[in-house]
């Protein structure tokens, strides 16, 4: 009598499988970025306040929140990726190093 631990799953339940996974891994990517986006709106809004009635006369520091924030983000997707690409998603892993790659070019352009 064969066992149930025994039994491949067919095509079509492993293409489910990866389909949920994929959508599961990029809901979380956007809920990141949103979190950044927010975190680095609420800084920019800061600083205006900071700033209104004063004059400014010196140059004001440089802001490494764009770059760490975008530049973790693409290391957890860089992460993410080599995990799904080491367990066999093959196209959930091609889709994340693109996500990566993405955001290491921002991370990248947003350099002080």
């Amino acid at each position: 009598m064969p066992e149930v631990a025994d039994k491949q799953p067919s095509g079509r339940e492993g293409v489910l499988t990866a389909g949920c996974l994929l959508f599961l891994v990029l809901v979380a990517d956007v809920a990141a970025g949103l979190l950044v986006v927010i975190v680095l709106a609420v800084r920019g809004l800061g600083r205006m306040d900071a700033g209104s009635g004063q004059a400014t006369t010196t140059v004001p520091p440089l802001d490494w929140a764009p770059v760490l924030g975008f530049g973790s983000l693409a290391l957890v997707a860089g992460v993410t990726a080599v995990v799904l690409l080491r367990i066999g998603h093959r196209v959930i892993g091609a889709v994340q190093l693109t996500v990566c790659a993405f955001l290491a070019v921002h991370s990248l352009w947003s350099w002080p």
